[in-house]
């Protein structure tokens, strides 16, 4: 067995690969794999997090990840995962209300999956979901406006945000670039990160649709704590300690 404690760079390679198949990691649980003292790892962890690795968190790390890109890249990654998603999404919206439907891309797969037959108003700040939702007769559109973002590929500023202030939701489906248990849902854009932030508190209900590789990790800015998201959708790969931990913090989890 290697000696951690003699290889300091062995060590946080090992940290490294743990963060990148866990998300996460636990000092207590390093020392005692390694051998090494909780103090030899929290300074692993500083010196991992300087480099943009992860970002600490009280007892551990979670890893940091990286900003995917713009809209039009994201859309054609994981497509497949993201219409699972979508769909167990579309089945948790009802009749007759007013709902709001963040920009990205697991969100357009959401507005594609509503069913045809579904009289409802969705308000968006996406011109391409907007675009999608027009294929749907019973379904009011409420386009929100200002400059498109190409990273987010929404409307976000002072005029969406002032527009939003207007209306009440029943539900906002909220898209992420990252969630974890203990720093929450969070993005890379800040006016973007603002500008969800407004719409949730305009909303009854929150829901946050995720694809495995946003669970758990971070980005740069906080959109909202996890007790302040009511419905996480994940698909079935997420692991049982994720899932328990969210739920002790009133995180309703619905697997697709």
């Amino acid at each position: 067995m290697l000696d951690y404690a003699a290889f300091p760079d062995q060590r946080q390679a090992r940290i490294r690969q743990i963060l990148t198949e866990s998300g996460r990691v636990v000092c207590a649980e390093l020392a005692i794999q390694m051998g090494v003292s909780e103090h030899t790892i929290r300074r692993d962890l500083h010196e991992l997090s300087k480099e943009g690795i992860c970002k600490k968190v009280y007892g551990g790390a979670v890893l940091q990840l990286p900003e995917a890109g713009s809209f039009v890249s994201r859309e054609r990654t994981n497509s497949a995962t993201k219409d699972t998603i979508a769909q167990k999404a579309a089945t948790l919206v009802s009749a007759g209300g007013c709902i709001f439907i963040d920009t990205g891309t697991t969100n357009l797969a959401l507005a594609k999956a509503l069913p045809a037959e579904l009289s409802i108003t969705v308000v968006t700040n996406s011109p391409v979901i907007a675009a999608a939702l027009l294929h749907h007769p019973l379904c009011e559109v409420i386009m929100i406006g200002g400059q498109i973002q190409r990273a987010s590929g929404g409307a976000t500023g002072a005029t969406a945000v002032s527009q939003i202030q207007g209306i009440i939701f029943d539900q906002a489906f909220i898209g992420g670039c990252a969630m974890d248990p203990e720093t929450g849902l969070t993005g890379f854009d800040y006016a973007d990160c603002e500008f969800k932030k407004a719409v949730i508190a305009q909303s009854s209900e929150t829901i946050v649709a995720l694809t495995p590789e946003k669970l758990p990790g971070v980005a740069r800015y906080v959109v909202a704590k996890s007790r302040d998201v009511d419905v996480l959708v994940v698909d079935e790969t997420m692991e049982r300690d994720l899932i328990d931990t969210f739920a002790a913090l009133d995180v309703r989890i619905v697997r697709a």
